[in-house]
């Protein structure tokens, strides 16, 4: 009998900055919990061996600056919270030392981990899920591999190298490698472009929480793309240097290609996809209306107008054409239309949110869908 098979995995997994924010969580409004973290645990505890063990640093609790009642209650709800998600964790250890103490069970000590030392486990098989490097410390300690979770992609040191198996930006990057099914990471594009007019850079994350911004020397124009990277919570950054001693031409227009190029990359074969979205968006005298299909046919349909023909320094022409070249790189439907004699700004404004929060819509992953929007099978 081989009895490594016979023996027993843990996948240990810090709290804080892993399953929480990073904070001291003394009250309840301190708990804010990380993207994806429910889906991808749940799916871990459903379809894989491994047991959920939470191993936690929580400095000073027990004294006047941590009381230990500001620390139970928050975590109790975090704890019901995992429960209440089909999420519950075989074992939770807990160090409440401070750093000068040298408490042995303080991570990346292993002492409060020694049942998992008793041969029942197999650690070489087992994971430490953590945001710190002390977590993959403590991983080599035990004996196991380490998963680094940090907000964006990190170079290993080189005496972590035999220890982290992943660098993961996000728990769905973590959970489809731990071969979870249903799961996939995230969808991403990074577009370069090149040409005597722009040169573009730009990185989209189609499964984002809204973070990122697009830098194309153009104060108003800038204003309106961190609308979309805002309003579609998709992760998208990216630099823009273009001709504007020329005019603002090139470069409103490159950055539509891009982008457009970028949306479509990512989609992939646009599998499980919504495929249409649509949002209606009113911003003090002006109401804005969106919908998008990506039918992998172009077409733009823009029903709006401007009382101005510039907004600041921006022409006012350049919007629909911003909108027309996305429609044309993304292989999209796009209509868009306003209601008339609003400020123009505030127009314009809208405009932008109603088309990101389209797109948010459109390309939203349909859970446990594999399938092709499309009686044609294929967009």
């Amino acid at each position: 009998m081989d009895t490594a098979k016979c023996r027993k995995k843990a996948l240990f997994v810090d709290r804080d900055g892993v399953i929480v924010i990073e904070d001291q969580i003394d009250s309840y409004e301190r708990i804010i919990y990380k993207p994806h973290v429910f889906e991808a645990l749940r799916a871990i505890s459903r379809e894989t061996d491994y047991e959920l063990v939470m191993v936690s640093n929580q400095d000073g609790v027990g004294t006047p600056s941590f009381p230990y009642e500001s620390f139970a209650g928050p975590m109790e709800r975090i704890l019901e919270t995992l429960a209440g998600e089909d999420i519950a964790f075989d074992d939770i250890n807990v160090d409440y030392s401070l750093p000068e103490d040298g408490c042995p069970g303080r991570k990346p000590g292993i002492a409060m981990l020694s049942d998992y030392l008793d041969g029942s486990y197999d650690l070489a098989s087992s994971f430490m899920i953590g945001d710190r490097l002390t977590d993959m410390e403590l991983a080599r300690n035990l004996g196991a591999k380490g998963i680094w979770y940090t907000d964006k992609k990190m170079e290993i040191p080189e005496e972590y190298s035999s220890v982290i198996a992943l660098n993961a930006t996000s728990w769905l990057d973590i959970a489809a490698f731990l071969a979870c099914k249903g799961i996939e990471t995230h969808r991403t594009a990074e577009i370069s472009r090149d040409t005597r007019e722009t040169k573009i850079r730009l990185k989209a994350d189609l499964d984002g929480t809204g973070k990122g911004r697009i830098e194309t020397g153009i104060g108003f124009f800038d204003h309106m793309l961190d609308q979309v990277v805002k309003h579609s919570r998709c992760d998208i950054s990216g630099t823009v240097d273009g001709d504007l001693f020329v005019d603002f031409h090139h470069t409103v227009e490159d950055t539509a290609l891009v982008l457009g190029e970028a949306v479509l990359s990512a989609l992939g074969e646009k599998r499980g996809v919504e495929r249409y979205g649509s949002a209606v968006v009113t911003m003090d005298d002006t109401v804005a209306l969106a919908a998008i299909d990506f039918s992998g046919r172009p077409e733009f349909m823009g029903s709006f107008r401007f009382d101005y023909d510039y907004i600041g320094d921006f022409p006012t022409e350049l919007i629909r054409h911003f909108f027309r070249s996305f429609s044309s790189a993304a292989r999209c439907n796009l209509y868009l239309e306003a209601t008339e004699g609003g400020d123009s700004h505030h127009t314009a404004e809208a405009l932008f949110k109603a088309f990101a929060r389209a797109l948010r819509k459109a390309v939203r992953r349909i859970p446990g869908e594999t399938g092709i929007s499309s009686t044609k099978g294929v967009l």
